[in-house]
């Protein structure tokens, strides 16, 4: 079951190759069938692993917790409130702290910066749980969904995403598709696309993995052919309430509807979002755009949400095995 990451951080995709992200999406498929079939076992007893959040989180949380619950690996988790990290004490002090107290780290915030900085001090193996520059667990999980949900292999897999591109899932859709060989496809305004240095750097991995990366504003030349449709806010957390106004006059012509997805051609077509998604009115910040815009969905609309083409419950599930995959990649004997 061990791969060759033990040590290792994981605060951006470009840290592993593709030999080492596919390796870790077996090993997550194996883990899955272990705890379906009740055969699993505890490979990490003794470890203990600070789950540090900048920004809130339900399925990045619970899926670690669990993750390591399963394998019998304690966890800590550290609130805004609950650690002096960057306030009264440095990243480096702090990671230097944690190394010395727990076999691994996670972090979830604003700043790339910091998960790179606590990586280069904490001295034991660092996860990078959502920055606003990558979210590299979330595209295992989303990689796994894709090769449950499609029987072919991952390089003659097509994808799009939607919406806001100049972000961590833009980023991570782009450069993921590149770094397997897969056909990736980002759909957006010009203004939003991923920057250009991270284009640049799918595109000299493209020229090796033979990926096929498409930048369009134009949604049907963007879906058309794919395997699998995917999108997200169009607002990240920690952005100030009135980009909403100028993200949704920008945005809507993006959002996933039935039509979207007939322009696959593929009635086999799959939806993908990280969560959470604003497909109803279920959110007091959906109520108020509603108010607002008189739009009763935005990214994608309860239509898509609640179809067959969805899988984003099978998504999430899969943000705990293939973490469960990387906390025993790094730390099991």
């Amino acid at each position: 079951m061990s791969t060759d990451l033990r040590g290792r951080p994981l605060v951006k995709e470009l840290d592993l190759t593709p030999g080492e992200f596919r390796r870790l999406l077996d090993l997550a498929a194996r883990l899955k069938a272990e705890r379906a079939t009740g055969t699993e076992r505890q490979r990490l007893q003794g470890r203990t692993v600070a789950l540090i959040f900048e920004k809130a989180s339900t399925r990045t949380r619970c899926a670690f917790e669990v993750a390591a619950a399963h394998q019998g690996a304690a966890t800590t988790c550290l609130d805004p409130s609950g650690s002096h990290l960057g306030h009264k004490e440095s990243v480096r002090d702090t990671a230097r702290v944690l190394g010395r107290l727990y076999d691994a780290v996670q972090f979830r915030g604003a700043a790339q910066e910091t998960a790179e900085e606590l990586a280069a001090h904490a001295g034991v193996p660092v996860y990078n749980g959502l920055t606003d520059d990558w979210h590299p667990t979330q595209m295992l999980a989303d990689v796994l969904t894709m090769t449950e949900h499609c029987s072919r292999p991952l390089d003659r897999i097509a994808y799009a995403y939607l919406g806001d591109a100049r972000s961590n899932m833009g980023n991570s859709y782009l450069v993921t598709g590149a770094l397997l060989g897969m056909d990736v496809r980002i759909a957006a305004p010009g203004k939003l696309w991923p920057r250009d240095a991270v284009v640049a750097r799918a595109r000299e991995l493209a020229a090796t993995t033979g990926a096929r990366i498409t930048l369009t504003e134009d949604v049907g030349e963007g879906v058309r052919g794919t395997d699998f449709v995917a999108t997200d806010v169009w607002v990240s957390m920690g952005e100030p309430p009135e980009v909403w106004d100028e993200r949704i006059a920008l945005l809507r012509p993006y959002a996933v509807t039935m039509d979207v997805l007939r322009a696959t051609g593929n009635d086999e077509v799959r939806f993908l979002h990280c969560l959470p998604a604003f497909h109803d009115l279920g959110t007091a910040v959906a109520r108020e755009l509603h108010a607002r815009h008189g739009l009763e969905s935005l990214e994608v609309t309860d239509e898509v949400f609640e179809s067959e083409h969805s899988v984003v419950f099978d998504e999430a599930e899969n943000r705990m095995h293939t973490i469960k995959a990387l906390l025993v990649a790094t730390l099991a004997e």
